[in-house]
């Protein structure tokens, strides 16, 4: 006996086409939503400071607390930040979020060294979380560009001066420059803010108050760096 063919509805045809466009429609609207909120976000960064990021409420957890102060980049001593520069981008000036020259180095050095500009490690510090997997550099590669059109650079050095680490629960140059040297952060001298610009990439094992040989020697770099940004003109971006 032949098979009969089973005959689809086109009803139910025209049904399923209609819900997966609706799908469609509501999963944009969503996505659409997202992304305005979270440009919203980033632009209200501009001018309101952070009461906190991932990582810090994470520490804060762990720790039982955590010793932030939002101090305003004028009430820093301003070879702070032409400190932070020269020990982390040297070019931040002149770039527009990724340091193109630093990775072409980075990948002829065999990915030794790192090339992660100011304006990344704020993004991370900020919106992100730490750690090194695809997912969180490929949003931190999406979220770099959009900070650099927003922000102006004084504001990205602000917020990074505000939010780093500089020690196990110790956040921010204001807390920073009273846990290593009981000074307010516009007291810095060119020595103490170097050896705070020293320590950064690496802030639970060095210290900027027993710094080792090697955080003297960095320091030492950092100073003649600092120096030199100001006079060529590369601080002239993040100072008024």
């Amino acid at each position: 006996m032949a098979k009969r063919k089973t005959r689809t509805n086109p009803t139910s045809r025209v049904r399923s086409q209609g819900l997966v466009r609706k799908t469609l429609r509501i999963a944009v609207r969503v996505g659409l939503v997202v992304v305005a909120l979270g440009l919203l976000v980033m632009f209200l960064g501009r001018f309101v400071p952070p009461l906190t990021t991932p990582y810090m409420f994470a520490e804060g957890r762990k720790l039982g607390g955590v010793s932030y102060e939002w101090v305003a980049l004028e009430d820093v001593a301003p070879v702070m930040a032409r400190s932070v520069v020269a020990a982390e981008d040297a070019n931040f000036c002149t770039h527009w979020g990724f340091d193109m020259v630093a990775i072409r180095e980075a990948i002829e050095d065999g990915g030794t060294r790192g090339a992660s500009t100011l304006s990344q490690q704020t993004v991370k510090n900020l919106y992100l979380w730490h750690g090194r997997n695809y997912t969180r550099k490929a949003a931190e590669a999406l979220l770099t560009p959009v900070l650099e059109g927003l922000w102006p650079k004084r504001r990205i050095i602000e917020v990074y001066l505000n939010i780093a680490e500089f020690d196990s629960g110790v956040f921010g140059v204001k807390a920073a420059a009273a846990h290593y040297f009981g000074v307010s952060p516009d007291a810095l001298s060119a020595t103490q803010a170097a050896r705070l610009a020293a320590i950064l990439p690496s802030p639970k094992t060095r210290s900027a108050s027993r710094p080792s040989d090697f955080v003297r020697k960095r320091t030492r770099a950092i100073i003649d760096g600092a120096a030199t940004i100001r006079r060529d003109g590369r601080a002239a971006c993040f100072e008024s």
